[in-house]
C-alpha cells in the first residue's frame, strides 16, 4: 500500500500551542499516513503539490488576512486536494451564512447584519433617519463578520443601545461588517458544541460562557473556558445534524463543529458552524482522534 502524505495546515501560534497536532500527527501514521505541520502563510513557498491531503486545522490567523488566505485556499486546492475545500471555507468564512442556514430552514440565533456604507448602517439611537436599534429585554451581542475568537465581541445590557450602536459603527467605519444578535441568558448553562467528522457526530464538549463581563471588548480572552466531555441531548443533534446538511456542498465536511446555545424556550440554536479552522477538542473523547484519523485517511486515499 502506498504510503499518502497529509499537511496539516496551521499557524505560527498553533504549530505552538494547538495540543491536537501531535495526537493528529500519531493517530495517522497507524493508519499508514505520514502527517506533517505545516504553516499556511510561513516564509516561502510550501510545495503542496507533495502532499496527497492538506487538512486545515489551527490556521488561528485566518480572520485577520482573510483575503491572502482565501487566495491561499485557492491556490493549494489547485496543487492537492483541500479539506475542508476552499469554496466551503470561502462561505463559511464570513458569519453571514447565519443567514443561509436560517433561510434553509435551520434554528439559529436570530441575527441583524450591518454592511459598511449601506442606507441600514447604524445609527445611535436619536440619529436622524437611522435604524431603530435592537434592544432586546437581555441586551444584545455586536461582533464582526469576519473573527475568530470572540475577537472585537461584546455584549450589552438592556438599556445600553447607544455603546452598543457605537461599538458597531466603529466596526463599520473601518469596513468591517457588523452582526448583531440578542443576547441569550441562558448561555450561562454553557455552549454546546458538536464535533462531526465526514458528516457523523463524533463527540461534544459544554464550555463556559465567554461574555460575562457586559460592555467589554477583551481580545486577550481565553477562547474556550471551562471546557467539559458532554452528551448531547437528541434536540441538539438533530440541530446540529441539520445545519450540516445546509451546508452547500455536495460531500459532508471533512470536519464541522457546531457550536448551540439554549433559547429562552430551552430549544437549542446554532451560534456558529465552524468549518474553517475549529478547535476539535479531541482530548474531550479517547476515540476522537482515532475517529478524526480515520475519516483524514478515508479523504486521502479517496480517487488516488
Amino acid at each position: 500500500m502506498t504510503v499518502g502524505r497529509v499537511a496539516l495546515v496551521t499557524s505560527e501560534a498553533g504549530l505552538a500551542l494547538d495540543e491536537d497536532l501531535p495526537a493528529v500527527v500519531a493517530a495517522l501514521g497507524e493508519r499508514g499516513l505520514t502527517a506533517e505541520p505545516v504553516v499556511w502563510g510561513g516564509a516561502g513557498r510550501t510545495a503542496w503539490e507533495r502532499f496527497d491531503l492538506a487538512v486545515v486545522r489551527s490556521t488561528w490567523d485566518y480572520a485577520e488576512r482573510l483575503d491572502e488566505f482565501l487566495a491561499w485556499a485557492d491556490g493549494t486546492a489547485r496543487a492537492t486536494r483541500l479539506w475542508n475545500p476552499a469554496p466551503l471555507i470561502r462561505w463559511n468564512s464570513d458569519k453571514h451564512y447565519l443567514a443561509e442556514l436560517a433561510r434553509r430552514g435551520v434554528a439559529v440565533v436570530p441575527t441583524r447584519f450591518l454592511e459598511p456604507g449601506s442606507p441600514a448602517a447604524p445609527a445611535v439611537p436619536g440619529d436622524p433617519g437611522g435604524p431603530a436599534w435592537p434592544d432586546g429585554p437581555d441586551g444584545v451581542v455586536v461582533k464582526p463578520v469576519v473573527s475568530a475568537g470572540a475577537v472585537d465581541t461584546a455584549r450589552y445590557e438592556a438599556g445600553r443601545s447607544g455603546e452598543a450602536a457605537r461599538h458597531a459603527r466603529a466596526l463599520l467605519e473601518q469596513g468591517r461588517g457588523v452582526m448583531v444578535q440578542p443576547y441569550l441568558p441562558r448561555v450561562a448553562e454553557g455552549e454546546r458544541a458538536l464535533v462531526l467528522f465526514d458528516g457523523v457526530f463524533s463527540h461534544a464538549v459544554r464550555k463556559e460562557p465567554l461574555l460575562t463581563e457586559p460592555g467589554v471588548i477583551d481580545n486577550d480572552r481565553f477562547p474556550h473556558p471551562g471546557v467539559a466531555a458532554y452528551r448531547p441531548t437528541e434536540a441538539e443533534l438533530r440541530t446540529a445534524l441539520a445545519a450540516l446538511a445546509a451546508v452547500p456542498s455536495a460531500r459532508p465536511p471533512l470536519f464541522a463543529r457546531v457550536d448551540l446555545v439554549l433559547d429562552a424556550g430551552g430549544a437549542p440554536v446554532v451560534l456558529e458552524l465552524e468549518l474553517v479552522e475549529p478547535n476539535l477538542f479531541l482530548d474531550a473523547d479517547p476515540q476522537g482522534p482515532g475517529r478524526f484519523a480515520d475519516a483524514v485517511a478515508a479523504r486521502a486515499r479517496a480517487e488516488r
